[in-house]
């Protein structure tokens, strides 16, 4: 108000002069008027030499980056972008016949602690957590006391492996915590489901996952996974790019070693086997079932056994399977295969007999019968039935020794089985010499001594007898299968060696022991099973053993359309009344009945009726 007093009651005679410069700071607060003076032409060629300096230097720096620099660069961000994956050892699953696992890998992780990164989530970026935050959060996920943590990583900065064999559920716990310096790594570790049932054959590996028994070591090549290192570009945010990949480079290896084996059978086998053999205080036993068409093994089951995924804590002799990898003399079980050499040579008439009398000399040596009591004049399925060592020893002597020796070793008892079971071993058999030089070896060749054998070549030869003559191979896998597939079951297959004839009279023989003879026990009503018990001294470096025995038993069923085999061996079973009707029949009664279920195999007569119970008054 004073300053506008003050411009109004300006005398009236005022210069222009002052006016003006009373306006002045008003408008000069409103305007600020700058006044542009001339450039001097050595300031601007200056500023112009500055611009083409810095022009030319970024010029060269970029001329430099890609000419010189420019492949060390790109290598480089081709680092950055890339991400290498090594193989880490994968091997394919294993299934038995059915698709059920036998063995498979499964990822497990090494958790790694790195003290000197310790960060939790919402933390600043440079803050470092004392081991004491983390290991709080830690005891809970791991189920570990704080303080075994805690001492683990004491006065450490890095690398400190805090557990391992972390499953799959436990990791991603870990992960979600979200707390940095903490690493996990990936490895597969073999796993297997069926635990001992399967351990005698399919093996095991170590622990730095090498195969150390089983198809884990004689399969290596085929359980291995075709895995090869590859490199994967990535954006930055991640993202997979599609350049870089070469074809193939991420296929899936889905294939499975498929087994012949039947988890179930397997696992009746086992326990039938495993309970006689503590009833009997046995050494060890083993029980086999093959179908006699294809040579295919339903089962192969011994006992004791061991579980693959704790080896460390049993014996290693029972990383082995005996039943392959071990011989014995087979006994009265070999009488059926000897009776059908006879019959193919056309020297017994199946309609014929001999005489048992209970004991003979042969070549000074005396052999009797095993209840050392004669049958007089009997018939071949009597002779059988009785299991009479007399009655063989006649029968066979009509046979030459030198096609008598011949036949066995076309048999291939001294040669290692076609199989696919690791370890499989020949067996022993006297020279030709030493065979025809004499007349008690193929006497006692007639009733299963003086020779051994597996009880893999065993069945196989018993399932010659079932299939009409010939030899097959017997063996534990189908091959490797794409995903869920199965395979279907093979054809037949094998050497033609004996007439079908010849093997359809020695089966029928064999029903007879199981219908009057010494296989009572195994008769099912409705199924026709042929079968024949043995009781064999057992030898070592040659020499008999006193009082120690083998038994055993071999059924073959049904008899009007053989297919399957089943094996049973027991090793030293104490006791007077340890014989093959007393120690084997009973594990394969109870390995029949739940084969004939499992496989759905037809009654062979009709089953009659259970009479009704009376009505109650």
């Amino acid at each position: 108000m004073a300053k506008a007093a003050s411009r109004r009651h300006l005398p009236p005679g005022a210069a222009p002069e002052l006016r003006r410069r009373t306006d002045r700071p008003a408008r000069a607060a409103r305007h600020r008027v700058l006044e542009f003076q001339p450039c001097s032409p050595r300031r601007l060629f200056a500023v112009f030499l500055l611009l083409s300096a810095l022009l030319g230097g970024l010029a060269g720096r970029l001329a430099w980056l890609q000419l010189v620099e420019g492949e060390r660069l790109l290598a480089r961000a081709r680092a950055i972008q890339t991400q290498s994956v090594d193989p880490i050892g994968e091997r394919r699953t294993v299934v038995d016949r059915m698709g059920r696992l036998v063995a498979i890998d499964e990822e497990r992780f090494t958790l790694w602690a790195h003290p000197r990164y310790f960060n939790l989530p919402g933390d600043a970026p440079q803050r470092i957590r004392p081991p004491a935050d983390v290991a709080t959060l830690l005891a809970v996920v791991l189920a570990q006391p704080r303080q075994v943590l805690l001492q683990a990583m004491a006065n450490r900065k890095t690398g400190v492996k805090l557990a391992t064999n972390l499953d799959p559920e436990t990791a991603a716990k870990v992960r979600q915590l979200g707390v940095s310096g903490l690493d996990l790594q990936a490895y597969p570790q073999r796993i297997y489901p069926q635990a001992g049932l399967f351990a005698n054959v399919v093996g095991f590996l170590n622990l730095e996952r090498q195969p150390q028994a089983g198809l884990e070591l004689s399969r290596e090549p085929d359980l291995r996974r075709q895995e090869s290192r590859f490199s994967l570009r990535r954006g930055a945010d991640g993202t997979p790019l599609p350049d870089g990949l070469v074809a193939g480079s991420l296929y899936g290896d889905d294939l499975r070693l498929q087994l012949t084996l039947d988890a179930r059978l397997q696992q009746v086998a086992q326990q039938a086997l495993a309970k006689q053999v503590k009833q009997w205080s046995a050494k060890r036993g083993a029980a086999l079932v093959m179908d006699a068409q294809n040579g295919e093994l339903l089962a192969l089951a011994s006992t004791p056994s061991y579980d693959p995924n704790t080896y460390w804590k049993f014996d290693p002799g029972l990383f082995r399977e005996w039943s392959v990898q071990d011989l014995y003399e087979p006994g009265s079980t070999f009488k059926p295969i000897n009776l059908a050499l006879a019959l193919q040579e056309k020297v017994i008439d199946p309609d014929g007999s001999v005489y048992d009398g209970g004991q003979l000399m042969i070549g000074g040596w005396p052999i009797f019968n095993a209840d050392h009591s004669g049958h007089g004049q009997i018939d071949f399925p009597t002779v059988l039935q009785v299991s009479s060592n007399v009655g063989m020893v006649q029968a066979m002597a009509q046979l030459n020794r030198s096609r008598y020796w011949h036949w066995l070793q076309k048999l291939g008892i001294d040669q290692v089985p076609d199989t696919d079971l690791p370890g499989a071993v020949a067996g022993q058999l006297k020279s030709r010499a030493d065979f025809i030089g004499g007349a008690i070896e193929p006497a006692t060749a007639a009733f299963g001594q003086g020779f051994s054998l597996t009880p893999l070549k065993l069945i196989q030869l018993h399932g010659m007898l079932a299939n009409g003559g010939r030899l097959v191979s017997p063996h534990i896998t189908r091959g490797l299968r794409s995903g869920d597939a199965l395979a279907s079951q093979p054809t037949s297959t094998g050497v033609q060696l004996l007439d079908p004839a010849v093997t359809r009279t020695v089966v029928n023989w064999m029903e007879t022991v199981v219908q009057k003879g010494s296989g009572k026990g195994l008769q099912i009503p409705g199924y026709r099973i042929g079968g024949k018990t043995g009781t064999a001294q057992k030898a070592h470096n040659g020499v008999y053993i006193p009082g120690a025995r083998i038994c055993s038993f071999v059924a073959v069923l049904p008899v009007e359309n053989p297919r399957y085999v089943v094996l049973v061996v027991v090793d030293e079973p104490q006791g007077g009344n340890a014989y093959g009707s007393t120690v084997a029949v009973p594990v394969a009664r109870q390995i029949v009945e739940a084969l004939l279920v499992l496989e759905q195999v037809a009654p062979s007569r009709p089953i009659a009726a259970m009479p009704k119970p009376a009505p109650v008054r």
